[in-house]
C-alpha cells in the first residue's frame, strides 16, 4: 500500500466532492442509499462496521478499508475485533484477502484502536 491511511480518507473526501459537483444526483442517490442501508435497528453500529471491515477486505478495497476501520474504531470496536473480522473474510474469500490484512492492520495502528 503506497498511501497512507489518512490519504485513503482524504481520496474518499475529494472523490465525493468532485463527483457531488458534476454528478450530484448520483453522489445523493448513492449516501441515501447508504443511509437507509445502514438505518436498521437490529445490528449496533458497531457490528455495523464490524461487518462492513470484512466485506472491505474481501472486495480488496483500500479505501472501503480505511473509512470503515475508521467508523469502527469510532464505534468503540477493538482490535482483536477488527482482525477477526478481517479473517472471516479471509475464510470466505481465501488468500488475496489475506493480504489485504495489511491495509487493515496499518488502519487498526493508525487509528489507536484498543485491545479488546
Amino acid at each position: 500500500m503506497t498511501a497512507t491511511i489518512q490519504e485513503r480518507l482524504q481520496d474518499i473526501e475529494s472523490l465525493l466532492s468532485t463527483l457531488g459537483t458534476s454528478h450530484p444526483n448520483e453522489v445523493q442517490a448513492f449516501m441515501n442509499f447508504m443511509g437507509k442501508a445502514e438505518s436498521g435497528p437490529a445490528l449496533s453500529s458497531k457490528q455495523k462496521e464490524l461487518v462492513n471491515v470484512a466485506l472491505s477486505v474481501a472486495a480488496q478495497c483500500e479505501w472501503c478499508i480505511a473509512f470503515h476501520v475508521k467508523q469502527a474504531v469510532d464505534a468503540g470496536a477493538g482490535r482483536d475485533e477488527l482482525i477477526e473480522a478481517g479473517f472471516l473474510a479471509v475464510l470466505m474469500h481465501g488468500g488475496p484477502a489475506m493480504m489485504y490484512m495489511t491495509p487493515l492492520l496499518k488502519a487498526i495502528e493508525e487509528f489507536g484502536a484498543a485491545a479488546t
